[in-house]
């Protein structure tokens, strides 16, 4: 008995360590096709090659005129509810919008709260707010300024600072 469990071990132990050697792999190719592509999201703190190539494979800033256009087509919008005078103020967001997209803007955005202090604090501040569905408001909303930065540092082919200034892209 112990050496089926032996070798059955041993089997899993190899297949962990070949799929370990693939994703070194992919990771390592992924990283030197990200390094031909101009972009300078990976400028981001808590944005790595992974998130960035994602965001760039997604999304294409000449097809949109503002921030806001590309948040709604990444799906980073809310549904409006809305008769005569009366808004609703419990909405949610909007169920159309590239998934893949959402997925790594949303994804990005947890990952920037965590070594951005702006992003951190900004994060902080709307988690405090006394709203229903709090932790996936609140990372949307994140996911969302997340929007406004990348689509400005795509735009404008420059670099992040992130005290707040921004420099030329070199």
């Amino acid at each position: 008995m112990a050496d089926s469990v032996n070798l059955a071990m041993a089997f899993s132990i190899r297949v962990i360590r070949t799929v370990q050697e693939q994703l070194k792999a992919l990771r390592k190719g992924i990283e030197d096709y990200l390094a031909t592509i101009p972009q300078t999201l990976d400028s981001i703190p808590g944005i790595g090659p992974i998130f960035a190539s994602g965001i760039v494979a997604e999304l294409d800033v000449r097809q949109f005129k503002s921030h806001k256009e590309a948040a709604k087509y990444a799906g980073l919008a809310w549904t409006v509810h809305q008769s005569g005078k009366f808004t609703a103020n419990r909405t949610r967001l909007i169920l159309s919008g590239n998934r893949y997209l959402k997925y790594y803007m949303i994804e990005a955005a947890n990952s920037v709260r965590v070594h951005d202090p702006v992003f951190a604090e900004y994060y902080a501040k709307k988690k405090a707010e006394p709203k229903e569905f709090a932790e996936g408001r609140v990372l949307a909303l994140t996911a969302r300024k997340l929007m406004r930065l990348v689509f400005y540092l795509l735009k404008t082919n420059r670099l992040y600072v992130p005290e707040g200034g921004i420099r030329q892209h070199a």
